[in-house]
């Protein structure tokens, strides 16, 4: 059975489905023909969705995504590249929040955007852990700061060039500096050994990052407890991961303290022309 189903009435047979296919699956056979897949080709669609998408016409339908399930683009909503600028520019890495939880929906919300980002092969392999519990966080935080313990204490050059001393000396001292008072922590995990996993997570943990903000929302990279969770054992056992899962990421979830008021500078892009 195939995976592809074509209104004729609206099928204007311009082969733009076929032409856009990632997957090389989709043929008109002659002028008069439909759209259909090729012979064997239902083995290699990757789900993309492109074919329901570009069709101007609405008559392409996916066997798990009809055209009448998936929502028209809204070009007057469309960014122009002035706003698309100040949008990114405006983004900032949040390291100070309010003590107040945000709705699960919210949260969920948010991740939901996330998985919309792209991954080779559509393969889509993230996996989420919202550790959602304030407490629990602070207390997955204690498993980072040991684990830094245990690395200057052995004399690590990591230690050494993260300044790990500094970090724990701060702890010790009441100030917090793992996950800096963000009430949630999110993390991307998925099997190990999948190859599309650790571009795919950074993708979504990103798409998260940029979205955090329409929510009023604040977002920061955890990157010592990304470290921890897949370089010390009490960490990994305290996160329960699935079997042959790793984490590809995590990232810091709050209401943002403070509000900026300008764009800050960085360095010219450094571009090779050939």
């Amino acid at each position: 059975m195939s995976l592809l189903t074509v209104d004729r009435e609206k099928c204007k047979r311009d082969g733009i489905c076929a032409r856009v296919c990632p997957a090389g699956i989709i043929e008109l056979k002659t002028k008069e023909a439909f759209p259909a897949i090729i012979d064997g080709g239902n083995e290699f669609c990757i789900t993309c969705g492109h074919c329901v998408a570009v069709c101007p016409h609405g008559a392409m339908n996916h066997a798990v995504m009809s055209s009448d399930a998936c929502p028209p683009v809204r070009n007057e909503w469309a960014l122009n590249p002035e706003q698309v600028e100040h949008f990114l520019r405006s983004r900032r890495s949040i390291r100070a929040y309010k003590k107040k939880p945000v709705a699960r929906e919210t949260l969920s919300k948010l991740i939901d955007i996330g998985s919309f980002a792209p991954s080779g092969h559509n393969r889509q392999p993230v996996n989420w852990l919202m550790i959602y519990d304030s407490e629990e966080v602070y207390r997955l935080a204690e498993f980072v700061i040991d684990w830094m313990r245990n690395l200057i204490q052995d004399g690590s050059p990591l230690a050494d060039a993260m300044h790990m001393d500094r970090v724990v000396a701060a702890w010790e001292a009441g100030t917090e500096r793992i996950c800096r008072g963000a009430p949630h922590v999110v993390l991307a995990h998925a099997p190990e050994d999948e190859r599309t996993a650790q571009a795919a997570s950074t993708i979504a943990l990103t798409y998260v990052e940029l979205a955090a903000p329409s929510f009023g929302l604040g977002a920061c990279w955890a990157g010592y407890f990304n470290a921890a969770a897949n370089f010390w054992p009490p960490m990994k056992e305290a996160l329960s991961l699935p079997d042959g899962h790793a984490s590809f990421g995590a990232m810091m979830l709050g209401h943002p303290e403070y509000k900026y008021h300008r764009l800050p500078s960085r360095n010219a892009a450094r571009i090779s022309w050939r």
